[in-house]
């Protein structure tokens, strides 16, 4: 391969002044590496809020009445749930589907009594897709066969003083407004460490809210899907195959406040690095210059011998892509052993938050952040390193071209 006479010149000007040259590579492979280890962390993070959003019950998307989202009202149900259950099952991009109906209810226990959103589940689905209730702390999960049983958080448990094998009185308000009552025996107690989250939990068979709601059926279909970095192209997929009278919506459109501070991360995440670049492009651009100016004679004997300034262009975008090459090698070799570090072991912000919970939107979220880590940070610090070093070298160059070689040299003499 033939190198141009103004590659081999810009090789040779950075190698004369390697002290120069190294720190201008150092500068930009720091950028880089820092550059690299916050998007990481930062899509990492967003992973995390999506998984700790999608398996806290609310799924990667929902299967709703087409009035759902209008009106938010739990006494809407499906038409044909069980064949849309069975049409989604049937995806290879499904991972799990399970069925939910609500209806706001008040729990007794002698004299005291707390209100919570009581949850119509499948038990055979239901630990498959919600994370907070895979683990029962005591007693067990709520089976199929049985009815006339119930699932609550440890907070609950403490405010109304019951344990295992108490029977609780629930009270709601059916369809047309009737007072309807059932008696619940507690089969498990779940602890997820949260106790807003613990306050909330509080499910039964679905047969079983069925008859305190006089509404059959379910609300709604929960959906967790095997790859969710494609769940946009997936969400289109189904949407296509639904029948009428149902509409897909999103953990974006059911968590707003949860989907809307991923954003703002994602948004400082730009901005710092957006910073980071400017700092990386001045300090390169000031080095650039410099090296103009040292070598305005060079450049002006050049001229007189007859190098075109587009010639002259072409040395400085040389030697700033070559700044630019090495700088991403240095990047990487900076900035991915913090990266993997992270990916794998994690940054646990336990001890800032001290006991507090870390809840978004009824979505415990996980104090131990991990982030993210791939073939991605190649091309990234490639494409950062390569385009501020071309971008600071546009001035020096422009300047450099317009070196008059009569004036610069009868100045030196």
């Amino acid at each position: 391969m033939k190198i141009s006479i103004s590659s081999k010149y810009a090789l040779y000007s950075l190698w004369r002044h390697s002290r120069r040259t190294i720190l201008s590579i150092l500068g930009i492979g720091l950028g880089c590496g820092l550059c690299l280890f916050m998007v990481g962390f930062i899509r990492g993070e967003s992973k995390m809020m999506l998984t700790a959003a999608a398996e806290s019950g609310n799924g990667h998307f929902r299967i709703v009445s087409t009035d759902w989202e209008q009106f938010r009202d739990n006494d809407l149900r499906l038409t044909d749930w069980e064949e849309v259950r069975k049409l989604l099952e049937g995806m290879d991009e499904i991972e799990v589907v399970t069925p939910h109906a609500r209806k706001e209810g008040l729990l007794a226990f002698g004299t005291r009594t707390t209100g919570v959103e009581i949850l119509g589940v499948d038990p055979n689905t239901e630990q498959a897709a919600d994370r907070l209730v895979r683990n029962v702390t005591e007693g067990k999960f709520l089976s199929a066969n049985e009815t006339g049983t119930t699932v609550i958080g440890k907070a609950i448990a403490k405010r109304l003083d019951v344990t295992l094998g108490d029977e609780l009185m629930v009270t709601a308000a059916d369809s047309e407004g009737q007072i309807e009552s059932a008696m619940l025996e507690i089969v498990g107690i779940v602890e997820t460490g949260s106790d807003t989250m613990d306050s909330m939990i509080c499910q039964v068979n679905l047969s079983d809210l069925e008859k305190l709601s006089s509404l059959k059926g379910a609300g709604d279909l929960t959906v967790l899907v095997k790859e969710p970095k494609y769940l946009d192209r997936i969400a289109v997929k189904v949407k296509g195959q639904l029948p009428e009278g149902c509409a897909l919506v999103t953990w974006k459109e059911i968590s707003p406040e949860l989907a809307f501070g991923v954003e703002i991360d994602k948004t400082w995440t730009r901005l710092i690095v957006t910073i980071i670049m400017i700092v990386v492009f001045l300090g390169i651009a000031s080095a650039q210059l410099t090296a103009v100016l040292e070598r305005r004679r060079e450049f002006a004997i050049l001229a007189a011998l007859g190098m075109k300034n587009i010639r002259l262009i072409h040395i400085m975008f040389a030697e700033g892509l070559i700044l630019g090459l090495f700088g991403g090698l240095l990047g990487i070799i900076i900035g991915a052993p913090f990266t993997y570090l992270v990916y794998t072991k994690g940054i646990d912000f336990s001890a800032m938050y001290g006991e507090s919970d870390i809840t978004f939107s009824n979505v415990l979220v996980d104090p131990h952040f991990y982030g993210d880590f791939g073939w991605w940070i190649v091309p990234l610090s490639f494409v950062l390193a390569i385009t501020a070093s071309i971008l600071s070298s546009l001035y020096p160059a422009w300047y450099a071209s317009k070196t008059d070689p009569a004036v610069t040299l009868r100045v030196d003499h």
